[in-house]
């Protein structure tokens, strides 16, 4: 056995029709341009739930930030508008 596990997944029509249609621009297949969509996805995730457990920790710490560093973000975002 090659440790690899094989997964269906159903999809619309033109989500299909798309699918080949980058297919057939990339001469990849439907299953490799879907491993990688996959494999994108679960890092993005797995990096999200990350920084999320993260500030947890942080906030479970009391690590916030004081007047001073809220008014100076907001600050930048308000420079921006203006």
């Amino acid at each position: 056995m090659s440790g690899k596990t094989v997964v269906s997944l159903r999809v619309s029509e033109s989500e299909a029709r798309r699918l080949d249609t980058l297919c057939e621009a990339t001469h990849r297949s439907r299953s490799y341009l879907l491993k990688v969509a996959l494999g994108e996805y679960l890092e993005r995730e797995a990096w999200q739930i990350g920084e999320v457990r993260k500030a947890i920790e942080e906030a479970d710490s009391g690590d916030f930030a004081d007047d001073v560093e809220v008014e100076n973000v907001f600050g930048k975002w308000l420079d921006r508008e203006g």
